[in-house]
């Protein structure tokens, strides 16, 4: 999905991302991208760098036809699952797919939002605002029609977060929260270019799936853990 500029964040987002970090960090400590995502001085992940912008000018290769009359399926909804890969691979391909055509920027921010975790401790709703087109870009993209799918190859552990478990199967006892890459590829489309193009895509995800509970988007890693 088109990435657009950080949010600012003020001192109670500073002192949740420290509560985040206290909370998880024991649990996670073996895997150095969900640690540093934890207990970056208070930083908030809108800090980190983005991606170039998805949109009719970004360069990308052909791929299948879309059919640009297409619409997609409503907003996104997460499924019911404790399984946290299954989760992390549904939760992927909601980040990266939208449609300017069929609804509008705050309706797809406020979906994705009930994708988080209701702990708001774990919490992290600004990496998932982050995915999403600012006002601005998203107007200049419902002007070409533009939307976007996504098909997700495949989602695992990181070698990393598996060690950590391994290492301590307990810890995650405390948060239940589990690190997910999800690799893919997103299609992008508009009015006049039926064909669109394409782009690989890796995310990392935290997501948590406690036993009791249907699994909850913790939130999205500034960077990719293998």
């Amino acid at each position: 999905m088109a990435q657009h500029s950080t949010h600012p964040g003020g001192a109670s987002r500073v002192r949740r991302r420290a509560l985040v970090g206290t909370a998880v960090m024991a649990v996670l400590v073996a895997l150095a991208g969900l640690t540093a995502y934890l207990t970056r001085d208070g930083r908030s992940p809108s800090d980190a760098p983005a991606p170039p912008p998805s949109s009719p000018t970004a360069s990308s290769s052909p791929t299948a036809p879309a059919d640009p009359h297409a619409r997609s399926h409503a907003l996104p909804v997460p499924p019911k699952t404790q399984d946290p890969i299954k989760y992390g691979k549904a939760a992927a391909a909601a980040l990266w797919s939208y449609d300017t055509r069929a609804y509008s920027q705050p309706e797809l921010r406020k979906a994705l939002r009930g994708w988080l975790t209701k702990e708001s401790k774990y919490a992290d709703p600004a990496s998932v605002d982050k995915v999403v087109p600012s006002p601005v870009l998203w107007k200049e993209m419902a002007a070409n029609g533009q939307f976007a799918t996504a098909k997700v190859n495949e989602g695992h552990f990181p070698h990393t977060f598996t060690q950590a478990l391994q290492a301590d199967p307990g810890a995650i006892t405390e948060a239940y929260v589990y690190a997910v890459t999800v690799s893919g590829k997103q299609s992008i489309a508009w009015k006049g270019s039926p064909a669109g193009g394409a782009e690989s895509r890796s995310t990392t995800l935290a997501v948590q799936c406690r036993p009791d509970h249907p699994c909850a988007l913790v939130g999205v890693m500034p960077s990719v853990a293998p």
